[in-house]
């Protein structure tokens, strides 16, 4: 398991459905969009690339989407460990949509997710082997009762001489879980007929410049 997402979406409905009809990203709106998200950066258009291959975008990329129904925004600096606390002004972009946040790292075998529906906190979750449940707010979603049931344990390998897996359940399988449910695809995985195609979303590409450390 390698995937690594710093996803932020702000949907008007069905994130899946808008992603399946999504066409091409509207240029405008898209940029008006970046520039909420990061309000007083310098801006510049770049390459853009698929949803697939952008969730985790290289340091100092932004990869973002404007389609009817739903906005994208991929960027390492919406990766925060208590995503409880995301910038006000994160929130306020949204206008009253649903907002819905991924960030995960195989790395560290971290995942955090939280989703917001009327500017209001319905569940927030950050955890890894390491630093254990560092946020758990609001009531698990169905997709996530199977994991914290046992129902999805870390096999051990018997020919290792291993400790038991911290957690009950390997965060990245639930994260790409998450990415479905809320998302309507997998980065992992064998994706069945009705998930979108991230390789055929296609997102626009940006070079951000922090006004802080700009001459």
């Amino acid at each position: 398991m390698g995937a690594k997402t710093a996803l932020l979406a702000y949907a008007d409905g069905d994130v899946a459905s808008a992603l399946k009809t999504a066409g091409e990203p509207q240029a405008e709106g898209t940029a008006a969009l970046v520039t909420r998200v990061f309000p007083g950066w310098g801006m510049e258009s770049t390459e853009g690339d698929v949803l697939g291959e952008s969730t985790y975008p290289p340091e100092g990329l932004t990869y973002a989407a404007s389609f009817p129904g739903v906005d994208l925004v991929c960027d390492r600096r919406l990766m925060f460990d208590r995503l409880s606390e995301l910038p006000a002004h994160l929130l306020e972009a949204a206008a009253g949509r649903r907002v819905i946040l991924h960030a995960m790292h195989s790395v560290s075998d971290w995942l955090a997710f939280a989703v917001w529906e009327e500017g209001r906190l319905r569940r927030s979750l950050s955890l890894s082997p390491d630093g254990g449940v560092v946020e758990n707010i609001g009531d698990p979603f169905p997709f996530e009762l199977p994991y914290w049931a046992g129902e999805r344990p870390v096999e051990s390998d018997p020919e290792w001489d291993e400790e038991p897996y911290a957690l009950p359940f390997h965060p990245l399988e639930l994260g790409n879980e998450a990415l479905r449910a809320l998302f309507g695809f997998l980065l992992e995985g064998r994706p069945s007929p009705e998930d979108v195609d991230p390789d055929k979303v296609p997102l626009l590409g940006f070079e951000l410049t922090d006004p802080d450390t700009s001459l």
